[in-house]
């Protein structure tokens, strides 16, 4: 038996876990993200890495304190992607680019040869990655830019800390577009067009590859087997399909802040019409094919915290079982991705004058099939797009204990949803996989799934025509 401690960095929430090698968790802690906001910016967000870090590595000291008889043989990371870390010529990480940072919208209307730069990366000219990221930051915060010695990623940040020594994963590379997703390394036309000087981009590590031993200030503190290495991971959402086995032709939903929707191909895949973004796997080795409907599950979520702190998810899920009437809709989902399109507006939609029996129950179920209308969406189209059309769906992702949003897909696809045991920890899971392989370790434990059928009756039906209406009313989308 071996143990590890796991990092799972999101984007609202981060946690770090002690684990065995058979995928139990020992132990976890949870921590909420805090952000600032940047008024150089219409809309740019950033954060200080030593907070993160104190909270994090805080989080890590406590478990192994309370389990003293556990010895740690790794470490590994999983992060959200589209956030990198910036490091001056001392090694300090002086500032943060999450993902949620849009400082480069402003700019990239001016970003030369666009289609160029879609067919190497495989994405679109957008606020969202790395290369905007960090032309606006040269723009208008040229001081801090000039003092960028390196960047990495939000997960390879944690190898960082603990070892000293700079990379990347080949999954988070992609996320800079930057990276040359057919020749596999950085590519200098990229960088040229965005402005973005390329000596600032780390070395190229492979998930599962040992970075190196962990620092001797750490040994005590995490009670450190000896010869314990930080072994690197990568994106979250290419580490928690890891946990469902998936496989080439296979698609696979992850259902967490957003919803990504992938598939996955051995050779590179190029969409004239650019409705899809691909990326790449875990090592390089192979490509992931994605849409993806924008932010979902943070929604929920939201929504929750608000307006039923006093309600279990299980009361929630009762009611959603019984509900035998569409009393609204809801339109929360910020991506209309086929089109490359932002959905700007958003909101309940219902009937005038308001209804006597309208609950915030009913609110509650319009989010729940927003998210899996607008999760549906994206899945028909990949299939259509990418020629990969199995007979099942595999889910993971904590958005799937709802059992309503599993049923919905499902009945909306007209294919069963598979969830394999562990799914509402699939980052975690899909770490303690990559680390059981690099240190030869054989899990002892029989795989687990779960099957969800398609419902004839499903009230999802229903909702999805009137959603559809009201969404596309409400953002002019024809």
């Amino acid at each position: 038996m071996k143990h590890y401690l796991m990092f799972d960095i999101g984007t609202g929430n981060s946690r770090v876990s002690l684990v065995d090698s058979n995928g139990n968790i020992l132990g976890l802690r949870t921590f909420l993200n805090t952000y600032y906001r940047d008024d150089l910016y219409e809309d740019a967000q950033y954060f200080y890495p030593d907070e993160w870090a104190e909270k994090l590595i805080g989080g890590c000291a406590e478990l192994c304190a309370e389990h003293p008889d556990i010895k740690v043989d790794g470490i590994s990371s999983a992060a959200a992607r589209q956030t990198f870390i910036l490091i001056d010529a001392s090694g300090k990480c002086f500032y943060a680019l999450p993902n949620i940072d849009n400082r480069g919208r402003e700019f990239v209307g001016a970003v030369p040869n666009k289609e160029m730069i879609y067919k190497i990366s495989g994405k679109w000219v957008t606020e969202d990655f790395g290369a905007a990221k960090l032309l606006g930051f040269k723009k208008k915060r040229f001081d801090q830019y000039s003092k960028i010695h390196k960047i990495t990623s939000l997960s390879e940040w944690i190898g960082y800390i603990l070892t000293g020594r700079v990379c990347m994963e080949y999954s988070q590379a992609c996320e800079s577009q930057l990276y040359d997703l057919q020749k596999k390394r950085w590519s200098s036309r990229l960088c040229e067009w965005y402005g973005v000087d390329s000596d600032i981009l780390p070395e190229l590590y492979k998930s599962g590859e040992r970075l190196g031993h962990i620092k001797d200030e750490y040994k005590e503190m995490f009670n450190l087997n000896e010869g314990a290495m930080f072994i690197v991971g990568g994106a979250d959402t290419q580490i928690a399909i890891k946990q469902t086995d998936i496989g080439e032709g296979d698609i696979a939903i992850v259902s967490g802040t957003t919803s990504p929707v992938v598939t996955l191909k051995k050779d590179f895949f190029y969409d004239k019409q650019e409705r899809v973004w691909t990326d790449a796997n875990l090592c390089g080795e192979n490509y992931q094919i994605e849409m993806n409907p924008g932010v979902t599950g943070l929604n929920y979520q939201k929504m929750k915290n608000n307006f039923c702190p006093d309600i279990s998810y299980g009361d929630l899920e009762e009611y959603y079982e019984n509900l035998r009437e569409v009393r609204c809709t809801a339109s929360f989902s910020s991506l209309l991705f086929y089109k490359k399109t932002s959905l700007r507006k958003g909101g309940f939609f219902m009937r005038s004058p308001l209804q006597d029996n309208l609950t915030r129950f009913d609110l509650m179920y319009a989010v729940v099939a927003d998210i899996a209308c607008a999760t549906y969406e994206q899945l028909r189209r990949l299939i259509d797009i990418s020629g990969n059309d199995p007979d099942h769906i595999i889910a993971c992702g904590g958005g799937f204990q709802s059992m309503a949003l599993c049923k919905m897909i499902a009945s909306l696809t007209g294919k069963p949803i598979v969830l394999k045991k562990g799914f509402d920890q699939a980052t975690i899971q899909g770490l303690v996989h990559i680390c059981n392989k690099t240190l030869e370790v054989a899990a002892d434990h029989e795989d687990e799934y779960i099957r969800i059928e398609p419902e004839e009756d499903n009230l999802v039906f229903s909702y999805y025509p009137a959603w559809s209406e009201n969404r596309n009313r409400a953002n002019d989308c024809h």
